[in-house]
C-alpha cells in the first residue's frame, strides 16, 4: 500500500503517515485518505474529524507543496476593493505585483462572519490547499482572529494584531508617526482647538490614532477637549453626528480618521456657512483618489497602500520560510493641498442646521 507523507511544520525534516493519523482517530487508513482528499463516500462529520485533527497536528500534505498547488488566500471582509478610488483595490494589487515572479496563485475572498462560525480558520485553509492568508479589513472581535492566536498556518494582518503567536504578524502604517505629522502642521498654523473624528470604536487602528492624537496634542502643549474627540465610522455620513457639536465648541481644526470621514465633515461646515479652509481646516487619512478632487482638496496623510500590499507579501513569504516577523510599519507621509490653512480665531460662528427641514 502506498502511505501518504506529511510534514509537521517546525520540526525539521519529520515525516509522519497517515497511518499515524488513522491510529490517533482509530479508524482506518483508507477513511483517513478520504477525508484529506474531499471524497464523497464518508460523512461530512468523519470528514470534518480528519481534517481538524490534521490541523491540530500542524499537518500539511506534500501536494500542497508542489509548485501547481501554490495557493494563497487573500481574504476581504468590510472593504471594498473592485475600483481603483476604493481603500482596497490598491492594497490587493500590490500584493498581486510582488508575488507574480513565485509562482503563486492568488485567490481573493470576501468572508463574512457567518461563514467564519461554519467553518475554523485552519480547517478552511487545509481543506481547500492554501498555504498561507493575508486578512484585510477583519475587526478584533472576529472569529477568525480568534483562532489566530494558536494557528500554525502563516497569515498576515492588515492593521491587526495577534500577540506570541511567530506564525502571524501585521502590516500597516505608523499611525502615530501619521498623527504626529498632521498635528505638527495643524499647530504651526497656529490652531490649538483641534478635533479628532476618529473611525470606528473598538478597531486596532481606530485605538492606535485615538491614543497617537493625546500624546502628539501632550507634546505640543496642548490639552486635548473632550467635546473635541468622537469615534464616527469609516463613511461620510457619520460626520453629521459629530461635526455640528465640534464646531459649537469651537474647533478651528478637524483631524478625521478616513478621506471618507473628512469629505462628510467638508460637507457638513459648508451647511453651516463655514468656509474651508478659512474659518476651519480639515485633514483626512489615507489619501484616496477622491482626497485631490474634493473642493477645496484635501490635505491628507498619506498610506502608500500599493506598498502595504507588497509588504504583507514580503511579510508572508519570511513567515512560510519560518522566519517570524511580528510587525512591519510604513512610514506615513504628510500630502498639502488647500484644506488647510493659518487659524482664524477671529472668524467664530455656529448656525444650527437643521437636517430634517434641510434649512438653515
Amino acid at each position: 500500500m502506498q502511505v501518504t507523507r506529511l510534514f509537521v511544520k517546525g520540526m525539521g525534516s519529520k515525516v509522519v503517515t497517515i497511518q499515524e493519523i488513522a491510529s490517533r482517530l482509530g479508524i482506518a487508513v483508507s477513511t483517513v485518505s478520504k477525508g484529506l482528499n474531499g471524497a464523497s463516500d464518508i460523512s461530512e462529520n468523519l470528514r470534518q474529524l480528519v481534517l481538524d485533527t490534521a490541523v491540530e497536528m500542524g499537518y500539511t500534505t506534500k501536494k500542497m507543496r508542489k509548485a501547481e498547488h501554490k495557493k494563497l488566500a487573500l481574504f476581504i471582509e468590510n472593504m471594498e476593493y473592485d475600483s481603483d478610488n476604493q481603500f482596497g483595490y490598491e492594497i490587493i494589487l500590490g500584493f498581486k505585483q510582488a508575488s507574480i515572479h513565485d509562482s503563486w496563485d492568488i485567490r481573493v475572498i470576501p468572508i463574512n462572519p457567518t461563514m467564519q462560525t461554519e467553518v475554523r480558520y485552519d480547517t478552511y485553509m487545509l481543506k481547500h490547499g492554501f498555504t498561507g492568508a493575508f486578512f484585510a479589513g477583519f475587526a478584533l472581535h472576529d472569529e477568525w482572529l480568534k483562532q489566530l492566536q494558536t494557528t500554525n498556518i502563516p497569515t498576515v494582518l492588515l492593521d491587526n494584531y495577534i500577540k506570541k503567536n511567530p506564525n502571524v504578524g501585521y502590516i500597516g502604517t505608523d499611525n502615530y508617526e501619521g498623527i504626529d505629522i498632521a498635528i505638527d502642521l495643524l499647530t504651526k498654523m497656529g490652531h490649538k482647538k483641534i478635533a479628532l473624528l476618529n473611525g470606528s470604536e473598538g478597531s486596532l487602528v481606530s485605538e492606535e490614532r485615538m491614543d497617537a492624537f493625546l500624546k502628539s496634542m501632550a507634546t505640543h502643549g496642548l490639552k486635548p477637549d473632550p467635546r473635541l474627540m468622537a469615534y464616527g465610522y469609516y463613511v461620510a455620513e457619520c460626520a453629521q453626528y459629530h461635526v455640528p457639536d465640534f464646531l459649537a465648541a469651537g474647533a478651528t481644526a478637524i483631524l478625521c480618521g478616513s478621506d471618507l470621514i473628512a469629505s462628510g465633515a467638508i460637507t457638513e461646515c459648508n451647511l453651516r456657512g463655514f468656509h474651508i479652509p478659512r474659518d476651519i481646516s480639515i485633514i483626512g487619512f489615507d489619501d484616496l483618489p477622491i482626497s485631490a478632487h474634493i473642493s477645496p482638496p484635501l490635505t491628507t496623510i498619506r498610506q502608500d497602500r500599493i506598498e502595504l500590499g507588497k509588504s504583507a507579501y514580503y511579510t508572508l513569504q519570511s513567515l512560510i520560510k519560518h522566519v517570524s516577523i511580528s510587525k512591519t510599519l510604513l512610514r506615513a507621509q504628510l500630502v498639502e493641498r488647500q484644506s488647510v490653512s493659518i487659524c482664524n480665531p477671529q472668524f467664530s460662528k455656529f448656525i444650527p442646521y437643521s437636517i430634517e427641514s434641510d434649512t438653515i
